[in-house]
């Protein structure tokens, strides 16, 4: 058995040249697996358009319906940062219907990875930073309401704080939100996180990984998550251009084995999104990327 990889073509829609969202890094991602061995064609699963009302568990209908039609005001396009199509909408629904996907998958698999996913800013009436419907909220909701799982634990390591994930569950025991992230960054809000680990500009792979091995164990003890939703964002990287952080690539791929092992060792299913990464060298941002779905064999292969 092979570790199920979630992939869609639509996971890219077209920018305006010179638009700084890294939008061809789902595809190249996908290419990059399957050219280096680390996946084959066979193992990746197609995700489907999730349901309206699977969205609108988390987000409200107006927000919903406007984003969808077009109709959404100017000023909210800006906070989201991505000029509005229609392939940009099929774009962000196939993408949530992948971590949907992939939250399923990990839960038969003990393991999955999306190549797409980790919309974190998004709040239920707006989007911002990048993100339009919270793709972690959206399957932790769906599986809750499909009574696939009880308790949900999302572990964001993206570099920014997952503060629309924090505020979509603050009043939830159901769902634990755990954020570890550099603290003088986007966004310059923050809410509040069950666990908010913020970390000091600079900080080096050691430091990175020692706080991580403090806080996850203990973690996972006291919440007992049905599933684990872990949002790996690489703009940690000290290449990253919106980062503000020191890790190195062996830094991020020690960091994949570190959560993975810690969790599917301990009999805790884990759904993987790749999170943010923002790089001008795109070839090493993909292969920074790649490094989360090349640690999850190696584990998937350790533990089956």
């Amino acid at each position: 058995m092979d570790l199920p990889i979630v992939y869609h073509p639509d996971y890219v829609a077209p920018l305006p040249t010179g638009h700084r969202f890294p939008m061809p890094k789902f595809s190249q991602l996908y290419e990059l697996l399957i050219a280096d061995g680390v996946a084959h064609p066979l193992q990746f699963y197609a995700p489907e358009y999730p349901l309206d009302q699977w969205i609108t568990l988390v987000h409200t209908p107006e927000y919903v319906q406007a984003y969808c039609t077009g109709t959404l005001d100017a000023k909210a396009q800006r906070r989201i940062g991505l000029p509005w199509s229609s392939a940009l909408v099929n774009r962000t629904c196939i993408a949530v219907g992948g971590t949907i996907l992939t939250a399923k998958l990990a839960l038969g698999h003990g393991l999955a990875c999306n190549t797409a996913g980790g919309t974190h800013h998004a709040f239920p009436s707006y989007g911002s930073g990048f993100c339009i419907f919270n793709d972690l909220a959206i399957a932790a909701r769906v599986l809750q309401k499909l009574q696939l799982v009880e308790k949900v634990l999302i572990v964001d390591l993206d570099v920014h704080q997952g503060d629309g994930t924090a505020y979509i569950f603050q009043d939830d025991a159901s769902v634990f939100t755990f954020s570890m992230h550099c603290e003088v960054n986007f966004p310059g809000t923050k809410q509040k996180s069950d666990l908010d680990v913020p970390l000091p500009a600079g900080m080096e792979d050691d430091a990175y990984l020692q706080t991580l091995a403090s806080y996850l164990p203990d973690l996972l003890a006291q919440v007992k998550p049905d599933l684990v939703l872990y949002d790996a964002g690489v703009d940690p990287h000290a290449g990253d251009r919106l980062g503000k952080l020191a890790l190195t690539d062996a830094g991020i791929y020690r960091r994949e084995m570190q959560v993975l092992s810690t969790c599917v060792s301990s009999g805790y299913p884990v759904a993987c999104v790749i999170g943010g990464g923002y790089a001008d060298d795109f070839k090493s941002l993909v292969y920074r990327h790649s490094l989360l779905h090349r640690a999850a064999s190696e584990v998937y292969r350790h533990y089956r």
